[in-house]
């Protein structure tokens, strides 16, 4: 499903991503762990478009994504959800998960989706109405 292949990136002449490499299957659940500056937050955005790679290569469902613009990585399904409160707060939940949403054209598959989000994540269901902002740091 996912596969990263000899992956290189720099930030100018700092190379900061050495050669990483992993696969990841349909159905599997994946953590990158390690101490600051291992590269884990390297790693993500440039699967997801947002860095790169100066070499290496992305694949997602047997598909060269890693020159692909990042509109076009996010409609495959591949998307980066940086940590922090990053939501608009002023808007309520249902609206932030709408904007998510917003490049979807398939209206029947984005309502499947935001149903299994409510069901995975039964307190953003309860609190569809309420600001983002007034949620815990987790529930954002």
């Amino acid at each position: 499903m996912l596969t990263i292949q000899d992956l290189h990136v720099y930030y100018g002449r700092i190379h900061a991503l050495k050669g990483i490499s992993l696969e990841v299957q349909a159905g599997e659940i994946v953590a990158l762990i390690g101490s600051n500056g291992a590269g884990k937050t390297t790693t993500l955005a440039a699967l997801s478009g947002l860095l790169r790679p100066r070499s290496g290569a992305v694949y997602f469902e047997g598909k060269n994504i890693t020159h692909l613009p990042v509109h076009q990585i996010v409609r495959l399904g591949v998307v980066h959800c940086p940590e922090g409160r990053q939501v608009f707060a002023r808007l309520s939940v249902a609206e932030n998960l709408q904007l998510a949403g917003a490049h979807r054209s398939e209206r029947t598959a984005y309502m499947r989706d935001l149903q299994r989000i409510y069901d995975l994540f039964p307190v953003l269901a309860q609190r569809r109405s309420q600001y983002a902002g007034t949620l815990s740091g987790g529930e954002q």
